[in-house]
């Protein structure tokens, strides 16, 4: 039995309980996690925004080390650290045959499974986004784990498994951002740091990071933000003061708001690039009108994992960590416990922080 946070239903509370895992059956591993970062999507989870078959055991930004493998399993060994990998490609969909692998249409095919039972009455629990994190151990299919590079420690790692594959993709896949380039980070969170952290390696001239926390300046400076901007009704003219009066070649939205991303989107020059990366809910509706589209010649898109290939990234990124260039650990504001992530929770509502990261 391990311990673990369970999600009983759709809007309640976090409960910490035991669960029972079984050993990993063939193309399986079990991992028993080192860290996980609470991220907003976790949130969504929890509060309905994205869908998750319930009773779940979330978290999906992990790493650890690997206790067993079910047979077939060669790529990892029990001792071997390893990163979580919550949306693995499936190689054969239509979005996997052009390349766009972080569009595959079976990555999250076995969130609905069934992985592991609650110990005090055996209720069925299914693994939230594929590798239920936020528990001490976990099983999960072996194309969700890849070997952790060299020379990254793994409470660090688990930092790459989401918000860094997303932040350093959103600049370098989806908006490629081009050196000399001015861009504009709204929200200063977990993927928000890693955003600025990437407009920074990209060469960016000018990077402005937003927020609605002031408190939030110092953290974005360090990441690499060399403007700061308290979001308000005045952000766009603010961004547009910074850069000539033009605007932002490219801007990336990490809140999920249908008025960040329409600020974003009116702080970009003509002919600038708005990416997407915060998930927002249905009842966030983003309205355009026809004329503002032409005349502007600007560039709306998502951003899905960063547009990653995580098998691909991960050695690009920690050649970053190790030559100094990305720094993990400036992201973490709070190491925490289990019991801690409901309060984690609260402080990603209120703008609080950057990444919390529970420690096992």
């Amino acid at each position: 039995m391990v311990r673990a946070a369970i999600l009983p239903a759709v809007g309640s509370p976090l409960e910490i309980d035991g669960i029972d895992i079984p050993e990993p059956g063939p193309g399986q591993v079990r991992v028993r996690l080192s860290a996980a970062g609470v991220c907003h999507s976790d949130l969504s989870l929890t509060n309905g925004t994205m869908r998750v078959p319930v009773p779940a055991v979330l978290g999906h930004e992990g790493a650890g080390t690997v206790v067993s493998v079910g047979e077939n399993v060669t790529h990892v060994a029990p001792g071997d650290g390893v990163v979580l990998n919550w949306a693995p490609s499936c190689g054969a969909c239509h979005a996997c045959a052009l390349g766009e692998v972080w569009l595959c249409a079976n990555a999250l095919s076995g969130a609905g499974d069934v992985y592991a039972k609650r110990a005090s009455d055996g209720t069925d629990l299914h693994p939230g986004l594929n590798v239920a994190a936020f528990a001490e151990e976990t099983v999960v299919a072996a194309n969700c784990v890849l070997p952790v590079p060299d020379g990254i420690p793994l409470t660090d790692a688990a930092l790459l498994g989401c918000a860094v594959l997303t932040g350093y993709g959103a600049v370098h896949h989806s908006a490629r951002v081009r050196e000399g380039e001015t861009v504009a980070v709204f929200g200063a969170g977990g993927v928000g740091l890693a955003t600025l952290q990437a407009a920074r390696i990209a060469g960016a001239s000018t990077i402005v990071a937003v927020d609605v926390s002031p408190d939030k300046e110092e953290l974005a400076r360090a990441a690499g933000a060399t403007e700061f901007v308290v979001a308000s009704e005045n952000t766009a003219r603010e961004i547009r003061s910074l850069t000539g009066k033009q605007g932002v070649d490219v801007a990336v939205e990490c809140v999920g708001r249908a008025v960040t991303i329409r600020t974003a989107w009116e702080s970009t020059r003509r002919g600038g690039r708005t990416t997407v990366v915060g998930i927002g809910g249905k009842d966030q509706q983003v309205t355009f009108n026809a004329l503002e589209i032409f005349h502007f010649g600007r560039t709306l898109a998502g951003c899905v994992y960063g547009n990653s290939n995580p098998a691909e990234d991960l050695p690009v990124l920690a050649e970053h960590v190790r030559a100094g260039r990305l720094d993990l650990g400036m992201m973490v504001t709070e190491h925490i416990g289990l019991e801690d992530i409901p309060a984690a929770f609260d402080n990603m509502i209120a703008g609080k922080g950057g990444r919390a990261l529970v420690v096992f």
